[in-house]
């Protein structure tokens, strides 16, 4: 279980994917820019290759002592508003073993939406994003707000680094922003919905460059 006292209301992930024959690895940090967890995608070199943004994958989470505190995973699934009844989802355990809630896709035929649950599988929050996730020149956010999807509570963001970090590398910065009362369980579904977020916005290869 993720200890509260590692959570602020602004936490960052760090991305370095390096291309689609090495696995994504990431560092979370705190609002201090201190490194409370590293994340390591562990999947096969043909989800890899063929599967690219909507592959499988497990995602082990680990605090700085090596011990896995989260896990994430992702099955192979459709992210298409067409196949609205396979559409994405992860569970997200914490600790190892233990489910935490997951990370449901929403049929929208506009706007990306996710519903958020505990472990019962009982909606807790909704995540919104815009209608263009391009984010060329500006932060792109995906709001988390209530389940009347009236009130927002937070966000999370994917941060505009530069030209050069996101149009010529696999470097991407986020940043998740809750309630520093938010059920500690569920700020660790948030960690997952922004591993989905990145992978099915805002990955990109460049193999092809």
């Amino acid at each position: 279980m993720i200890s509260p006292a590692t959570w602020a209301p602004k936490a960052g992930i760090r991305a370095a994917i390096l291309g689609t024959e090495t696995s994504s690895k990431y560092e979370i940090k705190n609002h201090l820019g201190q490194r409370v967890y590293f994340a390591v995608e562990e999947n096969g070199c043909f989800d890899r290759r063929l599967c690219a943004p909507v592959r499988a994958f497990t995602m082990r989470i680990a605090d700085n002592a090596g011990h896995e505190v989260i896990r994430v995973i992702r099955p192979l699934r459709c992210s298409s508003c067409c196949c609205p009844c396979f559409l994405q989802q992860l569970e997200v355990q914490s600790p190892p073993g233990t489910v935490a809630g997951y990370v449901v896709q929403n049929w929208d035929p506009f706007l990306p939406k996710f519903t958020i649950q505990n472990q019962s599988k009982e909606d807790v929050l909704k995540i919104i994003g815009p209608c263009a996730t391009c984010g060329c020149f500006e932060d792109v956010d995906f709001e988390v707000k209530a389940l009347n999807e009236m009130t927002t509570i937070g966000k999370i963001s994917k941060y505009w680094s530069g030209f050069v970090n996101n149009v010529f590398t696999n470097t991407a910065n986020f940043g998740i922003q809750v309630p520093v009362d938010l059920d500690v369980r569920i700020k660790a579904v948030m960690i997952g919905a922004c591993f989905l977020i990145d992978l099915m916005f805002f990955e990109n290869s460049l193999d092809g460059l």
